[in-house]
């Protein structure tokens, strides 16, 4: 009995179906080379396996070998996943790019601000507005469906709103501010942190962040944060990177810490833009967060996009809900 097979690779949960194999039959085996074939005609095809001898699976039973295709899975381990994702250095032209939409991103906030505009982003459509009055965390792109385009480099704008009920906008600074213990309130993404510098308003922090979807990347971060208070019930905060480092064998003995902007590119700026409102009934708590990534290499969009184009939103939807999280812990 003889029949075609269709592989399907799967990298960390992540899964890739190929076209059919030649005919197999019961104790064939499956070679690089045949998988290689079978990926080539994919537009996602990576080229992950090197070797162009190697037996990768041989068909053991009648069970590989039932309907009207087999189908057998190979696991790619995130090993292999390192060697594919090729370093890149940020370009001049790709910052330049960055730099003018958040010099722009910046000036219509300040400009919202003097025109009166509501405050908090939930509160301009009243759908929005009840969702997250009703404990929902409600996060999206500032505008458009995806991410913004540029020269080599891909810029994430996101934002998002929770509303944490009783307490106080006092409280949640007071927690935001701890930045020596953000390594518990906001793991697993942040690995470690540590207060540099205070004075009044102005921090100066590192956070060792954990960026982890197929493959797990570990950046070393320097952030400069100032808060402004509007009156008592409204403050805002910016957060800016001052320094993102990719860490190799991070934890390990053969530990390297990256030059900036160079590695995987998978985050080389972060500005971050929060508002904090205190109601009758709790703080609302509001954060629009600005990144900018390497872009998406051809043929590598079913391995780098889950990362670049989905974490941002994720991040974003994480430190929310643990801010709300530590804070109701709190108050238990």
């Amino acid at each position: 009995m003889r029949i075609a097979l269709v592989i399907t690779i799967t990298v960390r949960g992540y899964r890739l179906v190929c076209k059919p194999l030649p005919a197999k039959k019961k104790n064939d085996r499956i070679h690089a080379g045949e998988l290689r074939a079978a990926c080539a005609a994919t537009s996602a095809w990576l080229g992950i396996i090197t070797c162009t001898d190697r037996v990768l699976y041989r068909v053991t039973s009648r069970a590989d070998l039932t309907g009207k295709y087999g189908r057998i899975t190979i696991c790619i381990g995130s090993g292999a996943m390192a060697q594919i994702v090729t370093p890149v250095q940020l370009k001049t032209h790709t910052l330049t790019s960055f730099n003018v939409y958040i010099r722009d991103a910046e000036a219509a906030m300040e400009q919202a601000l003097a025109d009166g505009c509501p405050f908090l982003w939930s509160d301009v459509n009243s759908e929005r507005a009840q969702q997250v009055g009703g404990g929902q965390i409600v996060a999206q792109f500032w505008s458009g469906h995806g991410p913004i385009k540029v020269p080599h480099g891909l810029i994430h704008d996101w934002i998002g709103t929770s509303f944490i009920p009783d307490t106080s906008v006092e409280e949640v600074l007071a927690l935001v501010q701890d930045y020596d213990n953000h390594k518990n309130i906001y793991k697993p993404e942040v690995i470690a942190s540590r207060l540099i510098s205070h004075c009044g308003n102005d921090f100066q922090i590192y956070l060792r962040l954990l960026k982890k979807k197929i493959v797990a990347v570990v950046l070393d971060t320097d952030h400069d944060v100032h808060y402004r208070s509007l009156d008592r019930a409204h403050w805002l905060c910016h957060s800016c990177t001052t320094r993102i480092s990719e860490v190799e064998n991070a934890g390990r003995p053969k530990e390297r810490v990256l030059p900036p902007d160079t590695g995987s590119g998978f985050l080389w700026r972060l500005y971050s833009y929060w508002r904090f409102q205190e109601r009758e009934d709790g703080a609302y708590v509001e954060c629009r967060a600005i990144s900018l990534t390497r872009d998406v290499p051809t043929g590598l969009g079913w391995i780098i996009e889950p990362i670049i184009q989905k974490l941002p939103g994720e991040s974003l939807i994480h430190t929310l809900e643990a801010t709300r999280q530590a804070i109701l812990a709190k108050a238990r």
